[in-house]
């Protein structure tokens, strides 16, 4: 009895490395568009007149956004 039950155990699957994959990557996706809609939206109190970093694209306002 106690084989079939250790055969089992065995073989039972463990946590996949794609999840994991799927949320690292989708973490990093989060961060990164966060942080361009961030810079590209209305400055802070006091980071008005700071620079804007090169490796952020600069993103035009529309006038009417989804027509």
């Amino acid at each position: 009895m106690h084989l079939l039950m250790d055969v089992g155990v065995e073989a039972a699957p463990h946590f996949p490395i794609s999840a994991t994959l799927v949320y690292v990557v989708g973490f990093i996706a989060a961060v990164t568009i966060g942080s361009i809609a961030w810079y590209n939206s209305k400055r802070p109190v006091g980071w008005e007149n700071k620079e804007r970093p090169d490796i952020v694209p600069k993103v035009d306002k529309e006038e009417t956004p989804g027509l």
